[in-house]
């Protein structure tokens, strides 16, 4: 129906267009019909005896039709982003130690859940944590990496910025703070 609707509209736009112009002869004669087609539009049937005069059909595009617009896809997000997303949503949760979320963290909890939710199994505590994966220079961490603080007894997730979100300690939520607020001890990448 809808294009049956916009091919209709699209022949009296023609014609309209043409009959303002004052280019369209109509000769009278039989109501017979003959076909334009407009690339990536359609065919339509116009009254015979219709002459379109060139400026008209200058304007209509000949050739092919323009290829299909690529279909829509989603931006990739990478486990290192999806697990720094997954920190955020627990800013606020309380530390309380041993605990691995949902609804309370210690920090290597919080590490560990936060890369869980992003389809990655990490180990469960800092000293861990701060062993497996691939060393960075803390001169190049990006997003996602995990960070190790005091010898390796705490552990955070670098979020950019200069900065680091972490369950740090009894008393503290999930919070972010700067990455040089506490001794570094190193970081990794998964």
């Amino acid at each position: 129906m809808a294009s049956q609707i916009s091919k209709r509209t699209v022949r009296r736009a023609v014609v309209a267009g043409a009959l303002a112009l004052g280019a369209v002869t109509v000769s009278a004669g039989p109501a017979l019909a003959e076909p334009i087609t407009i690339p990536g539009v359609g065919s339509f049937e116009l009254p015979a005896g219709v002459t379109l005069p060139p400026e008209v059909t200058n304007l209509v595009p000949q050739g092919a039709a323009p290829a299909p617009a690529a279909p829509f896809s989603a931006p990739v997000t990478s486990v290192a982003q999806r697990a720094v997303d997954a920190a955020h949503t627990k800013l606020g949760a309380p530390y309380v130690y041993g605990a691995a979320g949902p609804d309370a963290f210690d920090c290597s909890g919080l590490v560990q859940w936060a890369y869980k939710q992003a389809g990655l199994n990490l180990p469960r505590t800092s000293y861990e944590q701060a062993s497996a994966g691939r060393a960075v220079d803390v001169s190049a961490l990006q997003p996602g990496d995990v960070v190790s603080f005091y010898g390796g007894s705490h552990s955070g997730i670098y979020i950019g910025n200069g900065n680091v979100i972490h369950a740090s300690t009894s008393g503290q939520p999930v919070k972010v703070a700067p990455v040089n607020s506490m001794p570094v001890d190193g970081a990794r990448r998964y």
